[in-house]
């Protein structure tokens, strides 16, 4: 028997909703086990170090570092939503980090060469000098216009971004899964953004979807937790084995506390990227706003590809203001969003993402992450806190 098999219980497989069934009604019913009479619908969190393991070692847990119920219902629940119909094998990490790691570490040796984008989540360059000193080589180039496809001779493995964060640039996923596998190389997809709802890597040809579950997965702010989906079985035993090797391995409640996010994942996402179209359409209207990029705007330099692979275009609108002054003032006067790192979370939240110093953005650049408020509030909040700021129509502060 295996993890997934003992975790539905005696009753057989779990119900999941049906391939054609709606993207809510997978969200709410993803990874729940058989009913059993007088037992909860979503079981709860299974702290566990060890297991009772008489004899030879062949069940599904063994070891708390190895397997998890609560952890195989999670992975299940995420597997149905990356690809309906034909499951993925997931695995689930402490954090969105540990999961970007395990596959890069997992696939590269000394030699190889792998492509990164130079606009990507501003960790990256962690792993990149992390990479280099194993003397793997590493390239980069831009999310936007397929950069990337330029330096993909040789690779071993070619990581998008897409959207990317935080200028929300969009690559072709499907073109670039068609160029890096004439070469022989593997595709890693960083679906933060997105989500699943929003758009399905893997069936875009990619090998590995890959996800901070901090951000929009999870929705509350309130946990740590990454994940790797792929279709491949060995690739999924490749990265499981260094989950264990480096023990990056998620909390239960944590686990748990995601899989109980997942049910309202379609209702947040969809409330979230409606509000979010409102707001990069308020701002356009601003003089002292500049460079607002979201790309369900109609004519965002990112639209037309996005709209041929984009289900939903997400929750995060990026803008700029004239200087780092304007735009520290105008986070300082929001009433309804938290100056916080982060996105995808119900409540809003905004920063001015030049304070980390690691993205090559203007010092007024702002990354606005639209959360569940009502829409009419939000925009309002915004608006109130731009007009402080005093600009006049041409411009110039008074």
């Amino acid at each position: 028997m295996t993890g997934h098999d003992a975790a539905a219980g005696e009753g057989g497989r779990p119900r999941a909703a049906a391939p054609s069934a709606g993207e809510g009604t997978r969200a709410v019913r993803a990874g729940l086990p058989e009913p059993h009479k007088y037992e909860p619908t979503l079981p709860g969190p299974v702290f566990a170090a060890h297991y009772h393991l008489p004899g030879d070692p062949t069940g599904p847990y063994t070891y708390g570092r190895d397997e998890n119920p609560t952890w195989t219902h999670l992975e299940r629940a995420i597997g149905e939503l990356e690809s309906p119909g034909d499951p993925a094998q997931t695995v689930v990490f402490a954090s969105g980090m540990a999961a970007i790691s395990a596959v890069a570490l997992s696939q590269l040796r000394a030699g190889d060469a792998v492509v990164f984008p130079d606009d990507g989540y501003q960790a990256l360059p962690l792993l990149h000098e992390q990479l280099t000193a194993y003397g793997v080589e590493v390239r980069t180039a831009p999310t936007g216009g397929d950069a990337q496809r330029k330096v993909l001779a040789g690779a071993k493995l070619l990581w998008i971004e897409t959207p990317s964060n935080p200028g929300l640039d969009v690559c072709d996923i499907r073109a670039l899964v068609r160029e890096a596998h004439s070469g022989g190389a593997l595709v890693a997809v960083d679906n933060t953004l997105a989500t699943p709802l929003g758009q399905r890597p893997l069936a875009l040809g990619a090998d590995f979807s890959v996800a901070s579950d901090t951000k929009g997965m999870t929705g509350h702010g309130d946990v740590l937790l990454g994940h790797v989906s792929t279709g491949d079985p060995a690739l999924a035993t490749a990265v499981r084995r260094w989950r264990k090797v480096v023990g990056a391995i998620p909390g239960p409640m944590e686990a748990w506390l995601a899989h109980r996010s997942l049910a309202t994942l379609q209702l947040r996402h969809d409330r979230q990227c409606a509000t979010a179209l409102t707001l990069a359409h308020a701002l356009r209207e601003r003089p002292e706003v500049s460079g607002v990029r979201y790309p369900g705007l109609p004519d965002d330099p990112s639209h037309a590809v996005a709209s041929r692979q984009m289900r939903r275009y997400g929750s995060v609108v990026s803008f700029t203001l004239p200087d780092r002054e304007q735009a520290e003032r105008f986070l300082d006067g929001l009433r309804l969003v938290d100056d916080a790192t982060s996105f995808g979370g119900v409540r809003s939240t905004a920063e001015r993402r030049g304070r980390w110093g690691g993205d090559a953005v203007p010092e007024g650049f702002v990354r606005f992450s639209v959360g569940a408020e009502d829409p009419e509030d939000l925009v309002a909040d915004v608006l109130r806190s731009l007009d402080a700021l005093g600009f006049t129509g041409n411009g110039a502060a008074d």
